[in-house]
């Protein structure tokens, strides 16, 4: 078990690797075949090494690599439905925290500050994104830059109850996910964006995936 353990996690980071290279050359066939594996080798590592393996932490790998796969194709339809399986995947998690939260543990103004500034964020990226954005995705990518800050939130409030690394490194991987979508959003839409490549998208994507995981198996 130990060796698929780490088998896992090596072949995560060599397919990471792999399609990070791919991402700055721009080398779109090269992309699209080692996208499907990146989160399926995390998944694998993750039900190896984590005691107990958690449903919801799964569902939530599941749904992002369902995303993943959704967003490889082009058009809005297939944009819009990689981020409803992303929206999945972040409730997912945020169940996955919850389960070791203990919002006595949380000072209200952690709190009310937490959601102030994730909400802002969003808030302020959907000023600058919404004259490149087509209309049908206005709202939708609010709602869900939005819930990926309630995710960060939330992933914080857990790291406030059980301190330590483990919940200090889930909380940073959360919010290079929230960093990753960010990016995506100026690659797929805004033209004049200085983002040409999703290697900064995937670059944080991936570590983000990877610290959520870590800290939860740590936790």
């Amino acid at each position: 078990m130990v060796f698929l353990k780490y088998g896992l996690l090596c072949l995560f980071f060599l397919s990471a690797g792999i399609h990070l290279y791919a991402s700055a050359r721009q080398d779109k066939k090269l992309r699209n075949q080692t996208k499907p594996f990146i989160l399926l080798f995390l998944l694998g590592f993750y039900c190896c090494a984590a005691d107990p393996v958690m449903a919801t932490v799964v569902l939530a790998l599941l749904f992002s690599w369902l995303g993943d796969l959704l967003l490889i194709k082009k058009g809005t339809k297939w944009f819009a439905a990689g981020g409803v399986a992303f929206m999945i995947s972040h409730i997912f998690f945020i169940v996955s925290y919850l389960k070791q939260t203990d919002f006595g543990s949380v000072p209200v103004l952690a709190a009310v500050l937490l959601i102030a500034a994730f909400v802002t964020a969003a808030l302020i990226l959907f000023h600058y994104l919404r004259p490149h954005l087509p209309k049908a995705l206005f709202y939708p990518m609010l709602a869900y830059l939005i819930l990926n800050g309630l995710m960060n939130c939330f992933a914080w409030f857990r790291s406030l109850t059980i301190g330590g690394l483990a919940g200090l490194i889930t909380a940073v991987g959360a919010l290079l996910f929230f960093v990753s979508d960010s990016s995506l959003f100026f690659v797929r839409f805004h033209k004049e964006s200085r983002l040409k490549t999703h290697f900064l998208v995937m670059l944080t994507y991936s570590l983000g995936e990877f610290l959520i995981v870590l800290g939860l198996i740590m936790g």
